[in-house]
């Protein structure tokens, strides 16, 4: 099995620290690689998350369903909380795990039903989804906002976000720019945008595609494209106002939260106006990142 077996781990993702604890002795945590590459020494938590095991077959779900997304996970609230609750249908109608989270997502609970796992079986606290669940509504509130995105390092330490939803080529884009000598690939998936001073920062995430590629490391935003395929390389400027409605769209937002949409559409138009942002048509081959090179001189 992948991951590090322990009873307490710190995650830092976006410099926001996750700390995990589990409060059952028996109770094992793992982390799946990427996830190992962003754990940390134990420092001040932005978030403190406790596990422990659980009889989920009682109906935890008491308060407004928020969320439904048919299948997977459904999102409640009740008295002050947020409760995740999380199923495989494949096992049954009773949820594998829940959590419980304040509505500021500084504390939470993860519970897990013990019949759905194996005998000293280590578990993932923070699976996918709950991970991405997690850092959305904590960046919505305040902090940044996740994107679909490939994110590129060049070699001065400048960064370049390349922005698209499926299948726009943000896999493909990654794996020619990594040639590119002195890059650094952050996410071929997932990029997190945060403020930070004089610019606006990327920063890599654990959330990849086909690529694999993941790093903890981050850079400040010099340049943003938003991707299609095309014939040629080109690039058009585009005025702000179409940057940050495009952005926003292809971005991670808890729309059950009114005030966080505000944050994120905030946040996307002081973003599209910190830096430039294009329309970029590219051919899915090695000419693209010296079309990069040349327009970047």
């Amino acid at each position: 099995m992948d991951g590090n077996r322990t009873t307490a781990s710190c995650l830092r993702i976006a410099d926001l620290t996750i700390a995990v604890s589990a409060t059952d002795q028996d109770l094992g945590l793992r982390f799946e690689s990427p996830r190992q590459e962003f754990l940390v020494d134990e420092g001040n938590p932005d978030v403190k998350v406790r596990a422990a095991w659980s009889d989920l077959s009682v109906n935890h779900c008491r308060g407004e369903r928020v969320f439904d997304t048919g299948s997977l996970w459904q999102l409640y609230r009740e008295a002050g909380r947020y409760l995740f609750r999380f199923v495989y249908p494949p096992q049954g109608p009773t949820p594998y795990m829940i959590a419980l989270f304040d509505l500021d997502f500084a504390r939470g609970d993860v519970l897990f039903h013990r019949p759905h796992f194996r005998p000293q079986e280590a578990v993932d606290v923070l699976e996918h989804p709950l991970d991405e669940l997690l850092m959305t509504n904590l960046l919505a509130r305040g902090r940044g906002l996740m994107v679909h995105a490939c994110g590129m390092v060049d070699s001065t330490g400048d960064g370049h976000l390349f922005v698209g939803h499926s299948k726009a080529g943000k896999t493909t884009l990654a794996r020619l720019l990594q040639e590119v000598a002195g890059a650094t690939i952050l996410s071929d998936e997932r990029i997190i945008l945060r403020s930070g001073a004089g610019a606006p920062l990327m920063y890599g995430t654990p959330w990849h595609s086909d690529g694999k590629q993941a790093s903890p490391a981050k850079a400040p935003l010099k340049r943003l494209f938003f991707l299609r395929h095309a014939l040629g390389n080109e690039r058009r400027l585009l005025d702000r106002t179409a940057a940050a409605a495009r952005l926003l769209s292809c971005s991670f937002i808890p729309y059950y939260d009114r005030s966080a949409v505000e944050f994120s559409l905030g946040f996307c138009e002081a973003v599209t106006k910190a830096v430039p942002c294009y329309d970029f048509g590219f051919v899915p081959d090695e000419s693209v990142a010296e079309f990069l090179r040349q327009e970047a001189a």
